[in-house]
């Protein structure tokens, strides 16, 4: 079989905890170069994971005639510079969210890249999750009826620490909305098929003294007229939330917990009712009738790989185009323009 060669920029971090190894399991991709800065991190990079090449530099890595495809996970500060890079010298691009700045900037590279005829995905990769998938096609088969709510909840315990670059709005961005509610916002748009058209929420750094968000929220409204909620926090101990996500329809729900994160996993219910009861006064709750989601659980950023491969090397559509991580940014940008105008905000 053919295989795309891949090259990694900022191999280190997300892409040697996850992406890398999850790249070790397909079979339509191979690792020719790794790039990583820290000193003495990228030969045993490369060593760890049988790349032929190894870099710490970016414009070595992708002058590097192999390369077909990159992935870039360095911190997001470098992404615009290096996508930009990317695109100059002819190669395929699967970033890290987001791909830029502010979503202008990120959907000027998207169209770029577009232009010379490369590919761009973004990293999104959460839509590669088993139920996630199965959840999407209970709702486009009308099991749920009419959606009218969505919610989804997303946190980890992450008090100060001095340096860390998720922790400064010049280097971030953002704080927990862009680093994690993003991929409950995608989430909901994906699974639904629909999109935010009408949005609201709050951020604010409630607990710790980082100069990005520790506490955010945002209301909204898809496109399909149901409203939804996405609650990001870097305040709350691990132990002490489950992530969760939610649908309810006319005729049923779907409720997750645990799915939402970087594992293939967590567990998925549906109660689907039918929607032709009538009503009950005593309001009475009956629990059961709940079915478990049954899947075959596998390595979503194996799955990530595999599919940006495909279509490099079959024409396949891109799964997470990086226009839909632009658009999500933008929704992001609302939610904290919301914050500070305490206004809703229309989108396109």
């Amino acid at each position: 079989m053919k295989k795309v060669k891949w090259g990694v920029l900022g191999a280190g971090g997300i892409a040697d905890r996850r992406t890398l190894p999850g790249m070790m399991l397909t079979d339509n991709a191979e690792l020719v170069a790794v790039m990583e800065v820290v000193p003495g991190l990228a030969p045993k990079l490369a060593e760890k994971y049988g790349a032929k090449r190894w870099y710490t530099d970016a414009d070595s890595l992708l002058a590097d005639p192999e390369v077909e495809a990159v992935y870039i996970a360095s911190p997001v500060g470098f992404h615009a510079s290096q996508v930009r890079a990317a695109i100059k010298a002819g190669k395929h691009i699967l970033v890290e969210k987001p791909v830029a700045a502010t979503s202008a900037e990120s959907k000027a590279l998207c169209d770029e890249a577009a232009s010379k005829g490369l590919l761009m995905a973004t990293g999104l990769m959460m839509r590669f999750n088993t139920y996630h998938q199965q959840i999407k096609k209970l709702i486009a088969d009308g099991k749920l009826g009419q959606v009218v709510s969505c919610h989804a909840l997303f946190s980890c315990w992450y008090p100060d620490m001095p340096g860390n670059w998720r922790q400064s709005k010049a280097t971030a961005g953002g704080g927990a909305m862009t680093d994690m509610g993003i991929h409950c916002l995608d989430l909901i748009e994906y699974i639904t098929d629909s999109k935010i058209v009408k949005v609201g929420g709050l951020a604010e750094t409630m607990t710790f003294k980082y100069d990005v968000e520790d506490a955010s929220s945002a209301l909204f409204k898809l496109s399909c007229g149901a409203f939804g909620t996405v609650d990001a926090y870097f305040n709350i101990p691990d132990e002490a939330v489950k992530w969760r996500l939610e649908f309810y329809g006319t005729k049923g729900s779907i409720i997750t917990e645990g799915t939402i994160g970087q594992m293939d996993g967590g567990d998925a219910y549906a109660i689907l009712t039918g929607g032709d009861k009538a009503y009950d006064a005593t309001q009475d709750r009956n629990e059961t009738g709940a079915v478990k989601l049954s899947g075959e659980l596998g390595n979503i950023y194996a799955r990530e790989i595999a599919s940006f491969s495909d279509s490099i090397l079959n024409g396949t559509p891109v799964e997470v185009p990086a226009y839909d991580g632009a658009r999500i940014q933008k929704v992001i940008e609302k939610i904290y323009e919301s914050q500070e105008t305490g206004k809703f905000f229309e989108l396109a």
